[in-house]
């Protein structure tokens, strides 16, 4: 890591961690470990772990500047919280729970500068075992997607671009490609356009903040590119296990309210049932399953509560306002 004390800081790396407290550590060892060529401050939010991880960051990192917060102001509003603070003119955003590789920030930050006009750029993920996580990038959201999901298409046929858009197709992201959706896991942006979007939206606490900067991004003129070259290691939703009915409803809450900013008015209602008829058709299954002694009746469990607390992303979908593009047009993706 280049001394930021004696050159001019190019690029402020953001990270908000909250209860993954050894995830975290590791994640700033391969940072600081794996990144040589590009000039970077490191800002720290921690949102009120229990598990002692602001203690343990700055007792091993006291070079960094952390920010040990009393309250949890989700993942949208603590980066906002750092972006505000930070002084590169390139923004990255890293989630906790990931490992960087082989230079992956400086094969970004490289990147970044030959496809400048891109002005947002993602990488390629990784899983534990070092197979392909495709979850860096997503198509946009269409009515067609939101029923393909709905249906379980998108589960039956993963790699279909017909039935799974969003994922992109059988993709393995191992080359350079235009985006409409970098995930925020890995995700950097020239700090300019983050200020002309004024970061991520209040409305979003948890899920849906990268898709719904992605897709203003685009209206503002970005193209977002992927690097096959820039690899890290993402675990993915550390912070959220056992809570598989809670992760699921802030899901759907999350599309409810992307749907609703994006779309005309019509489809956005047909995203919404799409997500109730994505709930009752798990429901249905697991029921089916249940009659002939199979299927997992935790899951069972957990799809009821969801459709039971159907009511949050109903409610959300209601109180989001549809966005409006840059010249007062609507951004219908």
């Amino acid at each position: 890591m280049l001394d930021a004390a004696t050159q001019t800081i190019e690029l402020s790396v953001l990270v908000v961690s909250y209860q993954t407290r050894e995830l975290t550590l590791a994640c700033l060892r391969s940072l600081l470990q794996e990144t040589n060529a590009v000039c970077m401050e490191v800002l720290v939010l921690d949102n009120d772990s229990s598990d002692g991880s602001a203690e343990a960051i700055a007792e091993e990192f006291p070079e960094l500047t952390l920010f040990a917060l009393q309250e949890n102001l989700g993942f949208g509003a603590a980066n906002n919280y750092l972006a505000d603070r930070a002084t590169g003119r390139r923004l990255l955003l890293l989630n906790p729970d990931t490992l960087v590789l082989h230079g992956a920030v400086d094969h970004l930050w490289a990147f970044a500068e030959s496809h400048a006009g891109a002005q947002l750029w993602g990488g390629r993920t990784l899983f534990e075992d070092r197979s392909l996580n495709p979850s860096s990038c997503w198509g946009a959201p269409t009515p067609w997607s939101a029923l393909s999901l709905g249906l379980g298409l998108a589960r039956a046929f993963p790699r279909s671009p017909l039935f799974h858009p969003e994922g992109l197709g059988a993709w393995k992201r191992d080359t350079v490609r235009e985006v409409p959706i970098v995930s925020g896991c890995f995700l950097m942006i020239d700090r300019d356009l983050w200020q002309s979007l004024q970061g991520f939206h209040p409305d979003f606490f948890m899920y849906g903040e990268d898709a719904d900067l992605c897709l203003r991004a685009n209206a503002h003129g970005a193209r977002p590119l992927i690097d096959p070259d820039a690899v890290i290691v993402h675990y993915g939703g550390a912070s959220e296990r056992g809570v598989r009915a809670g992760k699921m409803t802030r899901l759907f809450t999350a599309k409810a309210q992307l749907y609703r900013k994006f779309w005309g008015a019509g489809s956005a209602r047909f995203g919404l049932l799409s997500l109730d008829l994505w709930t009752l058709v798990r429901c249905f299954a697991f029921g089916l399953l249940a009659l002939v002694g199979k299927g997992s009746p935790a899951s069972r469990s957990a799809w009821k509560e969801v459709w039971q607390g159907r009511d949050a992303w109903h409610s959300a979908f209601h109180r989001t306002q549809p966005y409006k593009a840059p010249g007062g047009g609507g951004a219908h993706p």
